[in-house]
């Protein structure tokens, strides 16, 4: 077999009734990555939970990428996109920001993916709701693919963040100001020292980063001092 797996039919006609499916074996797939990650999905572990040999398994996928394309693009289809666009593009985008986000926080493991490499037919969906919201600015179309692209890679770096830093007010951050002061206290930083002597107040650490950070970069990448038609 060649080619995308999203071009070929799950079954050609020829041959024995498949006993299993796509969305079947993608399901199991799922379920293993979400209780032990990415590494525990291989053909072997796939199989053996549907009950049948790994070598079968290559009658629907031909290798475990084309697997993981499959799993990708099936939690993608958890985002809800039957709720009518609104006329403020960039509320569309952010909504949709936390939308995704919501598929990365429920499934970790999708944070070890290949970027693009779930590029099927829900991600279309989806990235055509982004473009329906984009649709009023008058900028490049490849700026706003380039938006949605961006807007992805955003929302993995702010769940990346969020793991690495489950409590952005508990002791480590404490320790790490705390480092930061005393670097800038000694001198040769005097930018840091400034940045840290700034009176104006800092951004609430427990405001969402999705509400505070991605306005600012969608606001950017698109030049709204240039928008709508």
């Amino acid at each position: 077999m060649a080619g995308s797996i999203w071009l070929r039919r799950e079954r050609t006609g020829r041959g024995p009734v498949p006993e299993h499916s796509r969305a079947e074996i993608t399901a199991v797939a799922v379920a293993l990555a979400d209780a032990d990650g990415l590494a525990a999905v291989s053909m072997r572990k796939v199989a053996a939970a549907i009950g049948t040999g790994p070598a079968s398994l290559y009658r629907y996928v031909d290798n475990r990428d084309e697997l993981v394309e499959l799993m990708a693009d099936a939690v993608i289809g958890e985002i809800d996109l039957d709720r009518p666009p609104s006329d403020d593009w960039l509320a569309d985008l952010v909504a949709l920001a936390h939308a995704i986000r919501g598929v990365y926080r429920r499934h970790r493991w999708l944070l070890d993916v290949v970027p693009g490499r779930g590029l099927g037919p829900n991600t279309v969906d989806v990235m055509e709701r982004a473009l329906a919201a984009m649709s009023v600015l008058d900028v490049p179309a490849a700026t706003k693919m380039e938006t949605f692209a961006l807007l992805n890679a955003t929302v993995v770096l702010l769940v990346r963040t969020e793991a690495a830093v489950p409590d952005p007010t508990g002791e480590y951050a404490r320790a790490h100001v705390e480092f930061l002061a005393s670097v800038a206290a000694a001198g040769g930083h005097p930018h840091l020292a400034a940045a840290l002597a700034d009176p104006r107040p800092a951004p609430d650490p427990g405001e969402d980063l999705v509400d505070r950070v991605l306005p600012r970069v969608l606001a950017g990448l698109l030049d709204t001092t240039r928008r709508t038609r």
